[in-house]
This record gives C-alpha cells, sequence and structure tokens, in this order.
C-alpha cells in the first residue's frame, strides 16, 4: 500500500513536470507568436508610413514652397530668394528678397498657415497681415487681403485652377483710381512663381534651363 502510494506520488511529480514542461513550451511558443506577429505588424507600419510620405510630399503638394534657399533666378538683375525666417507674433514667417531690374528691390515675409492661405506680415507692423492667396478655394471665390475696405484693400477672385496651377485676380475695389483694373498673379504647384528661369532652386533640388 504505502509502495503505491508513493507509486502514485512519483506518477503525480512526472505528471506535473510534464504538464509545467508542455505549459512553459506552450508559453514560448505563444512569446514566440505574438512577437513574430508584432515583428510584421512594425514592418508593416513603417511600409505605409513610407509610402504615406511619398504620397504627401509637402514641397509636390505646395502651391508656394518655402525653405531658405529657393531661388527664382532669372538673371544678376532679376530674381527673388528666400534669404531667412523670421517669428512675427510667434508665428515662422519666410523673408523672400526681390530684385528686380538692377535697382528696385522688393522684401517680403511670408507663410502658409493651418487653412492654407498665404500670409503677408511685416515685422514692424505685427498686428497687420495680409492674405495673398487661398489655396484651398475654388473656381470662383472670394476674398479679400485685409478685409479693411481701405485703399489697400484688394478683393481676389480665383479665375484659374487645376491640378498644377493656380491663379488669383487682384481688385483694388476700394482705391478711386486703381478699381476696375486688376492684375493677376499665378502659382504653379511644387514650383511656386511661373517664369522662364535660366536657374530655379526648390528645397535643395536645383532645375536649370
Amino acid at each position: 500500500m504505502f509502495s503505491c502510494i508513493i507509486l502514485s506520488a512519483n506518477y503525480g511529480d512526472v505528471a506535473d513536470r510534464l504538464f509545467l514542461t508542455f505549459k512553459k513550451r506552450k508559453t514560448n511558443s505563444l512569446m514566440k507568436n505574438i512577437f513574430n506577429f508584432l515583428g510584421f505588424a512594425l514592418i508593416g507600419l513603417f511600409i505605409l508610413s513610407c509610402m504615406k510620405n511619398k504620397d504627401q510630399d509637402p514641397v509636390a503638394d505646395s502651391f508656394l514652397p518655402m525653405q531658405v534657399g529657393n531661388l527664382w533666378y532669372m538673371n544678376a538683375q532679376s530674381y527673388t530668394e528666400i534669404q531667412d525666417t523670421v517669428r512675427i507674433n510667434k508665428k515662422l514667417f519666410y523673408k523672400f528678397y526681390s530684385l528686380i531690374g538692377g535697382d528696385a528691390i522688393s522684401t517680403v515675409y511670408l507663410r502658409i498657415d493651418e487653412q492654407n492661405k498665404l500670409i503677408e506680415s511685416y515685422p514692424d507692423s505685427p498686428s497687420k497681415t495680409y492674405t495673398r492667396a487661398d489655396f484651398n478655394a475654388k473656381m470662383g471665390d472670394k476674398f479679400f487681403t485685409t478685409g479693411e475696405k481701405d485703399e489697400n484693400d484688394n478683393e481676389v477672385t480665383v479665375i484659374q485652377k487645376s491640378d498644377t496651377e493656380m491663379t488669383f485676380s487682384f481688385d483694388a475695389v476700394y482705391h478711386p483710381n486703381l478699381k476696375g483694373h486688376p492684375h493677376s498673379i499665378k502659382y504653379l504647384k511644387g514650383k511656386g512663381f511661373p517664369g522662364n528661369w535660366k536657374k530655379l532652386i526648390i528645397n535643395g533640388v536645383v532645375y536649370q534651363n
């Protein structure tokens, strides 16, 4: 009887060990499957992220790419260059320097805001902003550059829009002499300002004619 009890106990120990070994192997197998699944999931997310970044290239999608060093160059007397950045009311603006005809100089500070609007402002007048373009606007949409209804306020109309370019018409409707004599400005997606540029530098990429 005693030997039977010992034998039963031995069988019980063996059974417990077999169970623990099986459980351990099962656990290891389960953990291995989990790690394999996580590995494949991470690889899949990485591939999707790369595809998403490729599909959503901010330079290709922008009607006016902004980076210090961007250059629209006709010749030594006529060109536009992004020279620097500056904070105006805690917002990042890009400094556009233009030389026109060798003697006329223009400096403007621009940014594209969260609504895809092209905003102009100046460090010495930080409270004033001008909406120069709305790249989310549709054909025929209208807006005003300042909304102040003074001689500097222009009514802007989208007169042409496609997947690759957009044109805005500016009419100084509150100016007694300039009203009814609109001028237009065009933007090319991925390139910005149109023109027969001898050299074009967009975010480090050089294009030459």
